[in-house]
């Protein structure tokens, strides 16, 4: 897509971070947009205040991404206020989780649903609308740079983010393959200022935990700590969201947005070619 002026955006967790930048910038293409997020008086609120600032249509969904029935119904909002979709995100994303053995099936479940489901759905149900319509459209399924380097953060993180970037690898090949209009990117941020360590104020009740006995240990409140600081002082979204319509313009398939993670990138590469076990460190390199 190179033009965007009166096409319509669909976006996931559009209330806060990312997701708000992403709809900030489609407001400022010209576009129509259904802004899609679990927080509803957040979403209201965020809608409220963007209207305020223009004339252009804004649409809010309450939306469980991970549940199949609401992505449904997402789309069919889109299509019955706007007629069409152009431009998907699969924005929607939480940070929790734990080690490989000590992540619960809650946890498991959560995590997966929300990060892995939830763009596996958007791209079941709305791949075939932009089909359909034969109209020039594209999907960006927003990953992690941790999709692309091993072991770094959580393991349910971790797998959910690799997972996005092999859906969206194999959505591009399909697409291509199949000659649809249809352009695919995925996105691989670094360190962005977002409120994503406080994701568990999104967690369903019927997969929340019991109040752990144990308490957090130092090394893991030193670790928060310093993922914290890193968030704090990472990319503004609206900077973010630059990056990404440059991407999608010039039809690129991977969207990353700091350079400071390629040699990571690029040893994990070289250790799997060469059959090297990877260095014990972590996204801070601790």
């Amino acid at each position: 897509m190179k033009t965007f002026e009166g096409k319509v955006a669909v976006i996931t967790g559009a209330a806060s971070g990312i997701g708000r930048g992403l709809t900030e910038r489609c407001l400022a293409e010209g576009m129509h947009v259904v802004m899609a997020d679990i927080e509803e008086d957040v979403l209201n609120k965020t809608a409220d205040a963007l209207r305020a600032e223009g004339n252009n249509s804004i649409v809010t969904v309450k939306t469980d991404v991970s549940v199949l029935a609401e992505i449904e119904n997402l789309k069919q909002v889109a299509l019955d206020s706007f007629g069409a979709v152009h431009l998907l995100f699969n924005n929607a994303g939480v940070g929790g989780g734990g080690n490989a053995w000590d992540a619960t099936q809650k946890d498991w479940e959560w995590v997966i649903g929300v990060n892995l489901w939830s763009v596996i759905h958007g791209v079941r149900v709305f791949t075939p609308q932009m089909i359909s319509q034969g109209d020039e459209c594209h999907i960006v399924n927003t990953a992690s740079v941790a999709g692309l380097v091993g072991g770094s953060t959580n393991a349910c993180y971790s797998v959910t983010k690799h997972g996005v970037v092999a859906l969206t690898e194999n959505l591009y090949r399909d697409l291509a393959t199949a000659q649809h209009n249809i352009g695919t990117s995925v996105l691989c941020p670094g360190f962005i200022n977002t409120n994503i360590m406080d994701s568990g104020r999104n967690r369903p009740d019927h997969l929340q935990e019991a109040a752990a006995d144990e308490p957090v240990t130092p090394e893991q409140e030193k670790m928060r700590k310093l993922m914290a600081d890193f968030l704090e002082k990472g990319m503004q979204p609206g900077e973010l969201a630059d990056i990404v319509f440059k991407g999608i313009r010039a039809e690129r398939l991977y969207i990353l947005t700091h350079e400071d993670f390629n040699e990571i990138i690029m040893s994990r590469a070289e250790n799997i070619t060469t059959g090297n076990n990877p260095p014990v460190t972590n996204f801070a390199g601790q």
